[in-house]
């Protein structure tokens, strides 16, 4: 019955939704990421981002005021990453605050507290554990260069934070083996910090990556969906792990073929 009541209750908030088909086209033409979801992704996609906007609270910081356009561009990219995994993956938490520029926080630098920082500079972004996610608008809005994306890596942080703190390791199905994860993400995080160390890192990944095994997962996740191929060139173990994690197969997707829900579809 309770089930019957939530489908119910989806399909009136999906169908009350006043996004237009062409303002969903167009929206997906300004993402690249997005366009080589076949047409069932992005109608569920469509569908996610509608419960999203419907679920989350957005806020402007310093008076910077919330368009539709900012929430629908925000969401989309947001539930990209949970498209086969169900929004109760971002349920515990409601607020998202928008800066219209990069931000200091005025609280201390404390990863024990479940605060985890995206630092470029200037603080672009962050996830609170049980708290907001908060992101500066102008990143997002001029989009982002080959393999980064802001909303990605803190919304790749909240999933993280599903165990009850940010560490690298999000709570794995029950498919999954937990040795496996750890041996390849570990494996692959001191590689890479190795190479940061030594001034040997590839440039095409964000060197950001090696200051924790929380951020070296929130930087693959930006990748496995930005720039896939550079995942699977360089460290094909963690590629494999993202496609079991998040059920989704961006290199299959760009070979004109895409899995949804175990099935092949093809574009």
């Amino acid at each position: 019955m309770m089930w019957s009541y939530r489908r119910w209750r989806r399909r009136r908030i999906v169908s009350a939704s006043t996004i237009p088909a062409t303002t969903w086209r167009a929206a997906i033409t300004r993402l690249p990421l997005l366009r080589w979801l076949s047409s069932i992704e992005s109608n569920s996609l469509r569908e996610l981002a509608i419960l999203f906007v419907h679920e989350k609270s957005f806020s402007g910081a310093g008076n910077l005021y919330i368009t539709e356009h900012m929430r629908l561009t925000i969401a989309m990219q947001a539930c990209l990453p949970i498209l086969n995994l169900g929004l109760e993956w971002y349920r515990g938490w409601v607020s998202i605050i928008v800066y219209a520029h990069d931000f200091t926080p005025m609280h201390a630098y404390v990863d024990e507290a479940g605060v985890v920082h995206t630092e470029r500079g200037a603080l672009s972004g962050e996830a609170w554990l049980s708290g907001p996610v908060v992101l500066a608008w102008p990143r997002i809005e001029r989009g982002e260069s080959h393999g980064y994306n802001l909303v990605i890596h803190e919304f790749a942080h909240k999933l993280d934070m599903r165990n009850g703190v940010a560490n690298g390791m999000p709570p794995l199905h029950r498919n999954m083996d937990i040795a496996a994860w750890t041996r390849d993400f570990s494996l692959a995080f001191e590689d890479f910090r190795s190479r940061v160390d030594t001034g040997a890192a590839a440039q095409r990944i964000d060197t950001y990556g090696a200051e924790s095994p929380e951020e070296f997962f929130a930087v693959t996740s930006e990748l496995f969906f930005e720039a896939p191929e550079i995942i699977v060139e360089i460290y094909p173990a963690v590629y494999r792990q993202l496609r079991d994690f998040y059920r989704q197969d961006p290199m299959a997707r760009r070979a004109g073929l895409s899995t949804v829900a175990g099935a092949p579809i093809q574009h």
